[in-house]
């Protein structure tokens, strides 16, 4: 029998030290090198976008797959892509941890919007806002000394 399945995960993490180190001029070029990364695993990349601080995706996920695994694996590969064609004159690299939270297929428009309209949402909301709604939004207790390194 094969396997069927519809597994729509929104990802989130952060610059280290949640500086503003993603530029515009090759932000597009980031998205596309985890787009690759995301599809070459065998996933389904639906939307990418954030700020210079932080980004969101989200993915159609295969069963077969671990997502912590496939992010570590993002998060090593891009730094390793950012710092060696010194899109930055800092040392690139991701905070630890990640945000994952998952959608139905109904969903699906309405996160893509959200994800290919952070630019215009975070004239109104900090990413902490945002997070911390993310979190309380899922009902998922956190302890705010173990979130992202804010910068206000």
């Amino acid at each position: 029998m094969s396997t069927y399945s519809q597994i729509y995960i929104h990802i989130v993490f952060a610059v280290k030290g949640r500086e503003n180190l993603i530029k515009p001029d090759w932000e597009e070029q980031l998205f596309k090198y985890i787009t690759g990364i995301v599809q070459n695993k065998g996933h389904k990349m639906l939307a990418i976008g954030g700020m210079p601080d932080h980004i969101h995706f989200l993915i159609g996920l295969k069963p077969i797959s671990n997502l912590s695994d496939l992010i570590r694996e993002i998060k090593k590969s891009t730094n390793v892509f950012i710092n060696e064609n010194h899109f930055t004159s800092f040392n690139f690299s991701w905070q630890e941890g990640f945000g994952a939270f998952s959608y139905s297929h109904s969903q699906i428009d309405d996160v893509c919007k959200y994800i290919l309209n952070q630019k215009d949402h975070h004239r109104k909301r900090t990413f902490r806002e945002e997070y911390i709604d993310f979190l309380n939004k899922y009902k998922i207790e956190f302890n705010e000394h173990y979130l992202f390194d804010w910068i206000e």
